[in-house]
């Protein structure tokens, strides 16, 4: 008895224990690259990266605006992940020594002519800002909150310039931000004189350089910024305006803090997430949801079904039997396959791919291999995943082709292989064009075009066809209960039963399930914050299918109550509608949350988002569709039919 009872509340401990390191690595990553070890007056190299904006969603190369240029420009070797974030990352002029304070180094002087002039005015409008990289580190702008209790809050990257109007004058004018004042912050090793770069922070200020002589390029002396002087740039109040023929002049100074944050945990500072609490929030109103329809799924497994099943199954008068009602009556037509069944097969083939790339995916998150210093190791490990995935997508959908009797099964599996992705290509491509049309650094380049399309036809579709040719291979799926020749006739519906509305109902709660994490996804993707979280966004994974299969099985139950053996399509629609919801969730947050005024800009978010509410579609979808496929071979094959 009591070895019984504590075989049955270890599955208890270990799930609190598996959400207590959950919890504790919500944040938890592996530093994923070998640090590196500064001794004093080592040169370090300051990459320049995309110039980006949250008001237009288009990133721009650095050297796109006329900012002082290396010798040679010189691209980093970057991965598909990065090249899909239009990340292009380049050497700079900016060349520090480590551990050697520098005060106004003068970079260079640049005199604009029109063109250089109007760009930069538009991309100050458009409030671009200049992104940076030290030591695979970003460089980040400190902004300090107006209530001194929060932590301080990091902005990434500093803003081209500022744009602002002089008293009693109506004409806009803009600034450059032309003097960068650089803090790094380093971990010295106490045993030798080597350090570990742990942080790297900018103020910019727009300053109008004066110099007197002649001008004699990084020797010349500067009146307003003058190491020799002590003289340093504090503020803007002589601000340099970006007019055509004027001359800029680009300064710099550098200093270097020690620090007491280790190497191995550099990235915390930039992951803080200052409202976890409501990401616990939404962990527990999902779980009141999931509590509520588990409570409706054991009540109709339990009492209703087991009640129904007890009575079926007792030796009936034939009167009785006459009088049957409720979802035994249909057993002779629950398992006829439903019309168009070919493309049923082939969604759920889709999703089956889907939700096996996200949950490898979110397995590897959680455990801390997707380290933040690996730019774009997240969409690249998708990418390859969902390739790989190919294999279960085309065995899934062979599997139930072959349980709705097909014979043609190389033509499900073409159709497997590039109706979802043949789509999203599609948008992609069409996409892609518009940033091209803007000369944007957001442009999938035509090589790396043609390398996602030798992934999809050189290892998914094989793949695709092996999985199909394991699953045609197999003996098909017995159905519980004989289907009959002639097709019932399905009585009059009560209004709630209708097919629109149930499946309407049945994507609100998996949708409400998630929409807080959506927020915080949404807010990362457009308003370019880090979002790593993984261990919240898995525990939400798992709520999202647990709310997808039981709210299914409710409305499937109920369906078959009131004889309508209509639930192939219903199954999937019920659950996968919840994507309708998405998109409505996005389109509120693009006139809430963004400022988002380029007709280009917008096309671009809605046609991602479009991207993203299909692929929740054919995840939530396959879901509820396995759900309610369990489900009712579970009941038919529990009763006793004559």
């Amino acid at each position: 008895m009591g070895l019984s009872r504590s075989m049955a509340v270890a599955p208890w401990i270990a799930a609190v224990l598996l959400l207590n390191a959950v919890a504790v690595g919500l944040g938890f990553y592996l530093p994923g690259v070998a640090p590196s070890d500064f001794q004093k007056k080592d040169p370090l190299l300051v990459k320049v990266n995309k110039l980006t904006s949250t008001k237009t969603q288009l990133p721009y190369s650095y050297y796109s605006l006329p900012h002082c240029r290396p010798d040679s420009i010189v691209d980093s070797a970057e991965n598909l992940g990065e090249v899909l974030r239009g990340d292009r990352i380049e050497n700079s002029p900016y060349v520090f020594e480590m551990r050697e304070p520098h005060m106004c180094q003068i970079v260079c002087k640049v005199t604009l002519n029109e063109k250089d002039a109007k760009d930069l005015k538009e991309k100050i409008e458009d409030e671009y800002r200049v992104n940076m990289i030290l030591d695979n580190l970003p460089l980040v702008v400190p902004i300090k909150r107006l209530d001194q209790d929060t932590p301080t809050f990091y902005q990434h990257g500093f803003y081209i310039g500022a744009k602002g109007q002089a008293t009693g004058n109506k004409d806009v004018k803009y600034y450059i931000h032309n003097h960068l004042s650089f803090l790094v912050k380093y971990h010295k090793d106490t045993q030798m004189d080597l350090a570990r770069i742990v942080g790297f922070e900018v103020k910019s200020f727009s300053v109008k350089h004066e110099y007197e002589g002649q001008w004699s390029g990084n020797k010349t002396r500067l009146s307003t910024c003058d190491p020799h002087a002590r003289r340093s740039v504090v503020n803007s109040d002589a601000p340099q305006e970006v007019e055509a023929n004027k001359d800029i002049i680009f300064t710099y100074d550098v200093e270097f803090q020690a620090s007491d944050v280790k190497w191995a945990s550099r990235w915390d500072t930039y992951l803080l997430m200052a409202d976890d609490q409501i990401h616990w929030f939404s962990i527990v109103n999902s779980l009141m949801i999931v509590l509520f329809l588990s409570g409706m799924v054991a009540m109709i497994m339990l009492r209703t079904l087991y009640r129904d099943i007890s009575k079926y199954n007792q030796l009936e008068t034939q009167e009785e039997a006459q009088e049957e009602t409720g979802w035994k009556l249909v057993h002779g037509d629950v398992f006829r396959p439903p019309a168009n069944s070919d493309l049923l097969c082939v969604y759920v083939g889709t999703g089956v791919q889907f939700f096996g790339m996200l949950l490898v995916t979110m397995m590897f998150a959680v455990l801390g291999f997707l380290s933040p210093s690996n730019r774009g190791g997240l969409m690249t490990a998708m990418l390859l995943l969902w390739v790989f995935m190919g294999l279960f997508a085309g065995y899934s959908s062979a599997r139930l082709y072959r349980m709705f009797k097909g014979t043609e099964w190389k033509k499900i599996t073409l159709k497997t292989a590039f109706t979802f992705p043949g789509i999203v290509f599609a948008i992609f491509f069409v996409l892609n064009a518009l940033i091209w049309g803007e000369k944007s650094s957001g442009a999938v380049p035509f090589t790396t075009m043609f390398a996602l399309v030798l992934l999809w036809f050189g290892i998914s579709v094989p793949l695709v066809f092996v999985g199909s040719y394991l699953g045609f291979k197999r003996p098909a799926v017995e159905d519980p209960v004989k289907t009959n020749k002639i097709p019932r006739q399905i009585p009059e519906q009560a209004w709630y039963m209708n097919p629109i509305f149930s499946i309407l109902i049945g994507g609100i709660l998996p949708f409400g399930a998630v929409f807080i994490e959506l927020f915080f996804i949404l807010t990362s993707i457009w308003l370019h914050q880090f979002y790593y979280i993984f261990g919240f966004l898995f525990l939400v994974f798992l709520i999202l299918i647990v709310t997808c299969a039981e709210i299914t099985i409710v409305l499937c139950y109920f369906q078959l109550c009131s004889e309508d053996y209509l639930w192939w399509w219903r199954s999937y629609l019920t659950s996968g509608s919840s994507a309708l919801y998405l998109f409505l969730y996005a389109t509120f947050y693009f006139f809430t949350k963004l400022d988002i005024t380029k007709p280009v800009s917008g096309i671009l978010y809605f046609g991602y988002m479009l991207i993203a509410s299909y692929a929740f579609f054919v995840l939530t979808g396959t879901i509820g569709f396995y759900a309610c496929f369990w489900f009712t071979r579970l009941i038919y094959s529990s009763v006793k039919i004559d």
